[in-house]
């Protein structure tokens, strides 16, 4: 009998997220100017001044600056009211965000309130003293931050807050953001492409070779044979091309050697997924792979690629084509009338079922505070300030009008202009420890989130989400804490990247040996020591 592997389950309904009372949402929420919030606290004392880390996110699209925009001057003037607290916001590339972080805190310049998907890298400064353990301030000047982020639904007894407390020595160095939604990514292909060839959506990893192989021979969009990209990506291949290469891994590998070979969130040492690096090798020979995605590490040029309309197939966050603060599809329909991307299920596992990787219930984004703050309990009270019910509401939907509609009793999003557009979904940029809408009832949240997307009728998000959710399955919390990858995750994940892109662009004929050579390097620079570490610490089921 075969063992199942922990991930494995049937498909799941569409639109379920996780149930979460957070935020009741009624037009009443909205205080008028002047009146008292609830929760609120002015400070008494004179102004203290604070430094808050926020995205560089580029303009592409019609993106505002990210540190001077309606969002931030609602912020700053609000905030300095309630709490006499003046905030300037600091600019971080989010495509360099852990090297420039590494740089602003050896410098003692790091932002007062700093954020970043670097968990290990947290930890790994709270063990050498460079950020503040944040457990004396939870019950003090954390409160509406404990409140809002609730039980955590994956431990049972305890509360989310202290999802990333180091379990050795009971310090919280960070505060994870929660998830609010099960789905995780996708792939997209031109539908109006296929149609053209009288194709059907694929269903397997064959089917889908072979659509992008017509794409690329019968030039479908007449974009000429020679500027059409069946498919493209970035350099965060294990992201952009990841729900490819995870179909390949072993569905009936135990969660104990899943856990024990992921390194740095690669799984380069799962069994399985050098196949799925192998397939993409014999995509890009076929030349169905973009032959520049080397160049992109950040994700703008390939935008506009795909804007343009010579692009057949991309992969990448569940919702990606229909984002508002990306646009693609937005701008590839003005580009060119009748474009149309749409998600499809082809990427089966040996067993016969898509598994996916299922979103985890904590979002991997960590607020937290360097040692270096002048002002840490100011950035706290900052944070906490952020979490309470009207502040957390008016950054995720905005002004009555102007960012969203009143309809059938929910806020529908609008398409806004100049100061009002949001850089990022939902304003998860100014809202670090929330990452989804957060509503009542997962009825409510999902039809707030299928409304959320201004240009797009609700269906098209209901079927993105329901593909993304089919089969997918979070990993278990193992309930330790780890740390040998701090100070070698960004050397790992570099090296990684380059055995990625050496490996897809290799002749074929030396895949092995370039895949073999670059995994070996990259366990002597470290990913070793990080699998031994998971291996004698592990704690959790067996298969």
């Amino acid at each position: 009998m075969k063992r199942k592997g922990m991930h494995y389950r049937k498909s799941i309904s569409p639109l379920v997220p996780l149930l979460f009372t957070l935020l009741v949402w009624s037009p009443g929420c909205q205080k008028k100017d002047g009146e008292r919030k609830e929760g609120g606290s002015r400070a008494s004392g004179k102004t203290v001044s604070i430094t808050v880390e926020i995205y560089d996110r580029g303009t592409d699209g019609g993106k505002s600056d990210p540190t001077n925009n309606n969002w931030t001057d609602w912020i700053k003037a609000k905030v300095l009211e309630e709490e006499n607290i003046e905030v300037h916001f600091v600019r971080v590339s989010r495509w360099d965000e852990t090297s420039i972080i590494n740089n602003l805190m050896a410098a003692g310049d790091a932002p007062d309130l700093c954020y970043t998907y670097n968990w290990d890298m947290v930890n790994s400064y709270g063990l050498q003293g460079g950020v503040y353990d944040l457990t004396p301030y939870v019950d003090t000047l954390l409160k509406d931050l404990k409140a809002f982020l609730g039980p955590d639904p994956q431990i049972p007894g305890k509360d989310f807050i202290w999802r990333s407390q180091n379990q050795d020595n009971r310090a919280l160095y960070g505060i994870t953001n929660r998830y609010m939604y099960s789905a995780s990514y996708n792939v997209f292909i031109r539908k109006d492409w296929l149609d053209k060839l009288g194709l059907p959506l694929p269903t397997t990893a064959q089917e889908y070779f072979d659509a992008l192989t017509a794409f690329k021979e019968k030039d479908p969009g007449r974009v000429g044979k020679n500027r059409g990209v069946p498919f493209t990506l970035t350099t965060d291949v294990r992201w952009t091309a990841g729900i490819i290469l995870e179909s390949f891994i072993d569905p009936y590998l135990s969660f104990k050697e899943r856990f024990i070979n992921t390194v740095v969130e690669r799984y380069m040492l799962v069994p399985g997924y050098k196949e799925g690096m192998r397939f993409l090798n014999t995509m890009y020979n076929a030349g169905l792979i973009d032959k520049d995605f080397p160049l992109y590490k950040a994700e703008d040029i390939m935008n506009n690629l795909i804007k343009s309309g010579v692009v057949g197939s991309i992969a990448g966050n569940w919702d990606q084509v229909y984002r508002e603060n990306v646009r693609l599809m937005t701008d590839l329909q003005k580009n060119i009338p009748g474009a149309l991307f749409v998600p499809v299920d082809c990427f089966p596992s040996a067993d016969g079922i898509t598994h996916k990787r299922g979103a985890p219930v904590a979002g991997g984004l960590t607020s937290f505070v360097p040692k270096n703050s002048k002002n840490p309990e100011a950035a706290l009270r900052y944070l906490n300030w952020l979490a309470r019910r009207e502040n957390i509401f008016f950054l995720q939907f905005g002004q009555e009008g102007i960012n969203h509609e009143i309809v059938n009793g929910i806020p529908k999003a609008i398409n806004a202009s100049g100061g009002w557009i949001m850089n990022s979904a939902s304003n998860v940029d100014y809202t670090p420890f929330v990452n989804g809408y957060a509503m009542e009832t997962p009825d409510l949240t999902a039809r707030v989130l299928a409304a959320s997307y201004p240009s797009w009728p609700e269906a098209y998000i209901a079927e993105a989400y329901r593909i993304s959710s089919t089969n997918a399955e979070p990993a278990p919390v193992v309930p330790v804490t780890l740390y040998e990858a701090g100070p070698l995750t960004e050397t790992l994940v570099n090296k990684s990247t380059t055995v990625y892109i050496e490996s897809i662009c290799a002749k074929p004929e030396d895949f092995d040996k370039v895949w073999d050579a670059g995994v070996q390097d990259w366990l002597v620079s470290g990913a070793q020591k990080i699998i031994d570490e998971r291996r004698a610490k592990y704690i959790g089921p067996e298969n």
